[in-house]
Parts: structure tokens; C-alpha cells; sequence
């Protein structure tokens, strides 16, 4: 390999020992987003950056296409979830913070999952919120409702600790204050 070769990224599949779906979600937001496929996980991050996933903030780049509102939260955040993705822990973290809100159709949610064969990231985030607040929806509805299509390799999946603030060491000695990043409505 010369200097100047990338070598591929691996999906978010491969990096599950999962295999990618002909995806309908895909193919829709492919046409609403209206940007080349390099560009279509930044689009994505930056949808949910602007409806509320603003732990995630950042400069994006200006030939990025505005957001489309014919997209679900719901489809967005699973959108984020997907296996075809090069491998980023940056689009599950901010498809979970997007998703944490009481304004989340967790039936909507849990169906799309589902279809689009994100069940087993989803169920990593929904254990991740029951160590932080256990009661808090979707992820509550998804640990009861969702079922277990098989299991993937999790050790690829961002640590609990991704999808929290907490506090850390202080001149006052260890914080001990964790909140689970929510949507900003």
C-alpha cells in the first residue's frame, strides 16, 4: 500500500459481525437528503445536531443540504443507527441523545427498528440508559418491547459512560452527578 492509499473503513455492521439489509429507510432519506453519499453521515449529524442532539455540535460544512422535515425524529435517529454507516460511535451517541425525549413514538421507534435491523444498537443504548435512569423513555418500551434478533459483537458499541454528563475529578475530589444526555425541545 502506498503512502497516499486509505484503506477502506469498515461498516457498522462488519464491526457487529453483522450483515447490511437492503434498507427502504436508506433509499427515502438518499432522496431527501439530496447530497452525494460521502456527504450523507454528516447530513445526518447535522439534522440532529439542529433538532436537538446539541451535545454534538459543530462547524459543518456549508455545501451540506438543509435539513428536511418530511424526516421523522424517529427515522433519523434509527437512520443514524444503520449498518451501512462507515463505523462512527459519533452517529449512535447523537442518534441516542436525539432519541431520548418523551416526545419519542416509542411504538414508532420500535417498529422502524425492526425494519431497518437496528434492534441490537438500539437495545445497547436502551441497557445503557438503565444504569443511568431506568425509567426513561423510549428506552424503557425498548427493553420490553423490543425483541433480540440475534446478538452482535457489543464490545464495538460506545461505553455506557458515551451517553452521560457526569461529573469528573474536582479540586473538591470525584463528582458523582451522571444525567443521561437528552434531546434539547
Amino acid at each position: 500500500m502506498g503512502l497516499h492509499e486509505e484503506t477502506p473503513r469498515s461498516t457498522l455492521a462488519q464491526e457487529l459481525g453483522d450483515v447490511t439489509h437492503v434498507s427502504p429507510l436508506l433509499r427515502k432519506l438518499v432522496q431527501l437528503s439530496g447530497c452525494a453519499p460521502e456527504q450523507f453521515g454528516d447530513w445526518l449529524l447535522k439534522c440532529a445536531v439542529e433538532r436537538g442532539a446539541s451535545h454534538y455540535r459543530r462547524t459543518f460544512a456549508p455545501s451540506l443540504p438543509p435539513d428536511n422535515q418530511a424526516l421523522s425524529n424517529e427515522e433519523l435517529g434509527v437512520a443514524l443507527c444503520l449498518g451501512h454507516h462507515a463505523f462512527s460511535p459519533l452517529f449512535i451517541r447523537a442518534g441516542a441523545q436525539l432519541l431520548s425525549s418523551r416526545n419519542t413514538d416509542k411504538a414508532t421507534l420500535a417498529r422502524l427498528a425492526v425494519m431497518e435491523r437496528c434492534e441490537p444498537v438500539l437495545l445497547h443504548v436502551a441497557g445503557a440508559a438503565a444504569r443511568v435512569a431506568p425509567d426513561l423513555e423510549p428506552w424503557a418500551f425498548l427493553r420490553v418491547h423490543l425483541p433480540t434478533r440475534h446478538r452482535v459483537r457489543t464490545e464495538a458499541l460506545p461505553h455506557w459512560s458515551r451517553f452521560v454528563l457526569q461529573t469528573g475529578y474536582t479540586p473538591a475530589g470525584r463528582g458523582q452527578h451522571i444525567e443521561w444526555l437528552m434531546r434539547d425541545e
